[in-house]
């Protein structure tokens, strides 16, 4: 391997007890052979992969790792009623340390929720599942392929409208790696809204290595939502990968406010004509976070659009990576195109590696991207001075106000609350200073 000797000896114990022990069909078993293979002969990216050399993984791949034993304590329940409250809605589907605990999960309505021993010989289960995220990508994604034994499988009928949105609820209690897994369908003309949630109960250290697999059929819609608050001593690493069918539409947002350091690799592909993605993230990290955002786009076929909008707010010792590729292929006339990331740093330490990029190999297209890294306007803040504001309620303002454009975007009341309560408490909680 690629980052320390012996590390696939650990693992591979895990793995063995993991697959001897499963009674998954052949083929699955298959499909986690040839991952487990991969990372073995891939080893945890380092720093001397190009994809990687803003982000460091040494602590990860030196730390003995146990994957999570599936027992719950019984006190979690009560210790997480509050959590389960701000989710809004009636339903969620819960995993702990990458475990589904069907004892205190309430399935949704309207769509089709299957744990994977459930979805095995669903037809489109088959067609999708490692299909649409490539287990080579990466190590990490190679590893959760093959620790695939958790997950959930969702599939929304032809012309069906979810009218409540579906909230994935993942939850690190213990220090063990934990490899959630999702797979969503939309069949043609189908409406819904996923919603993730990563919390903690305690700052504890643990890893979450997760992948998200998303295919939408023809005229298909979903609104998905990643709520990211773990643990300040967790790592988080995510996977998602989405392929858009014609006509279809992918309205995306992300929110990074925890985890030690943290990874998202976002990938979305263009597959036939009037599909539209709309991606937009905003990462608040202090003291010494990392985190870490890579996307792709790809832009295969004519007539499709992709806006892309990144806000980022540091402080501390705390540093952030965007980069973000667009690719528009040869036969891919008519694109409409864009790309922002904006940087706002609170402190002389905090720091940010910025790379949006487009590479075009057509010239009927509309193309745009950029990047800003600065500090707060003085002229903003001078105006709210003049208005009688103290400086420190001043900078609150400004602040909580760059954040408040990607959060607006969340429908859903009780979430958007916590949100923006959550902003509030990472800015020391001034606003009534």
């Amino acid at each position: 391997m690629s980052t320390s000797a012996g590390k696939e000896t650990a693992f591979n114990a895990e793995f063995e007890k993991s697959i001897s022990a499963s009674d998954q069909p052949d083929w699955v078993k298959e499909i986690r052979r040839e991952a487990f293979a991969d990372f073995v002969e891939q080893g945890f990216p380092t720093v001397r992969d190009e994809e990687w050399k803003y982000t460091n993984v040494a602590a990860i791949a030196k730390a003995d790792w146990t994957t999570a034993s599936g027992i719950v304590d019984a006190g979690l329940v009560d210790l997480e009623r509050d959590i389960f409250d701000e989710i809004g809605g009636g339903n969620r589907i819960v995993f702990v340390d990458g475990v589904f605990c069907g004892d205190i999960s309430v399935l949704p309505e309207g769509i089709t929720a299957l744990h994977f021993s459930e979805a095995y010989d669903d037809e489109a289960f088959r067609e999708n599942f490692s299909k649409i995220a490539d287990p080579r990508k990466n190590g990490f994604t190679a590893l959760n392929t093959a620790f695939t034994g958790e997950g959930i499988f969702l599939s929304a009928e032809k012309n069906s409208k979810v009218e409540e949105a579906v909230n994935l609820v993942f939850i690190g209690l213990s220090e063990s790696a934990g490899f959630p897994r999702i797979l969503y369908v939309g069949d043609t003309g189908s409406e819904a809204e996923l919603v993730e949630h990563y919390l903690r109960v305690e700052e504890e250290a643990y890893l979450t290595n997760a992948v998200v697999e998303i295919r939408l059929a023809d005229e298909a819609r979903l609104v998905h939502t990643r709520v990211q608050r773990e643990s300040h001593a967790a790592f988080h690493i995510v996977t998602s990968q989405t392929e858009l069918g014609r006509g279809s539409v992918y309205d995306n947002t992300n929110i990074h406010l925890g985890g030690k350091l943290s990874r998202h690799d976002l990938g979305m592909g263009f597959n036939a004509e009037g599909a539209e993605g709309w991606i937009d993230g905003l990462y608040l990290v202090d003291e010494d976070q990392h985190t870490d955002t890579h996307s792709r786009i790809d832009h295969r076929i004519p007539n499709c659009v992709s806006h892309q909008t990144y806000k980022g707010i540091l402080d501390g010792k705390s540093r952030a990576v965007f980069n973000g590729k667009v690719f528009v292929h040869e036969k891919a006339r008519g694109t409409d195109a864009y790309q922002q990331n904006k940087n706002l740093l609170l402190s002389n330490d905090a720091r940010v590696d910025t790379k949006p990029q487009l590479e075009i190999f057509n010239d009927d297209v509309k193309c745009a991207h950029g990047a800003t890294v600065g500090q707060l306007e003085e002229e903003e803040l001078f105006y709210l001075l003049s208005r009688g504001l103290n400086e420190d309620l001043a900078r609150n303002l400004l602040t909580y106000g760059f954040a408040e454009e990607v959060i607006n975007k969340i429908k859903v009341a009780s979430i958007k609350k916590a949100l923006d309560e959550a902003v509030l408490n990472r800015l020391h909680a001034r606003l009534d200073a």
